[in-house]
């Protein structure tokens, strides 16, 4: 009866230990209300997609609190290179919501830069923080030719 005792209450305790909160991130919470949160020190992108290995295509929505920039993976050009094709990690709507793209040419370069911040129609929400990648298609002013492209958010 003790043997099984100790056990039960062992396999309890065990079973506990292991758990962990999932992380959540919240916008616009009241400061009076009491709201789950975690903060993450480290994010790695997954290795496979969640959305099944295509890209969410997505439209800027131009209404955000606080946006920031947001650094991309990849800016592919179209087959006239008349456009670009950007891929970047983000999080769930309305959390990160890709607000504007701007874009930057020279004669030398096409500076792409994308703003991301919550969405400011929505208000006490929490989304979960998981990877999504995430693509915009955006036109040039000119055909790119040799010109670079750069990523605006790095420093």
């Amino acid at each position: 009866m003790i043997v099984t005792s100790l056990l039960a209450g062992s396999l309890l305790l065990a079973s506990g230990c292991g758990t962990e909160p999932s992380a959540v991130t919240t916008t616009g919470a009241a400061p009076s209300q009491s709201v789950p949160s975690q903060s993450v020190s480290h994010a790695v992108a997954p290795q496979v997609e969640p959305t099944g290995g295509t890209p969410k295509p997505t439209k800027p929505e131009g209404h955000t609190d606080n946006p920031r920039k947001v650094r991309w993976l990849k800016a592919t050009p179209s087959k006239d290179r008349r456009s670009l094709r950007v891929v970047w990690w983000s999080g769930v709507e309305p959390c990160n919501v890709l607000d504007r793209v701007t874009v930057r040419e020279t004669s030398k370069k096409v500076t792409v830069t994308l703003w991301e911040g919550p969405s400011s129609k929505v208000q006490n929400v929490a989304c979960i923080e998981i990877a999504i990648q995430k693509v915009t298609t955006v036109k040039l002013k000119k055909p790119l030719g040799h010109r670079k492209i750069v990523d605006g958010a790095k420093p």
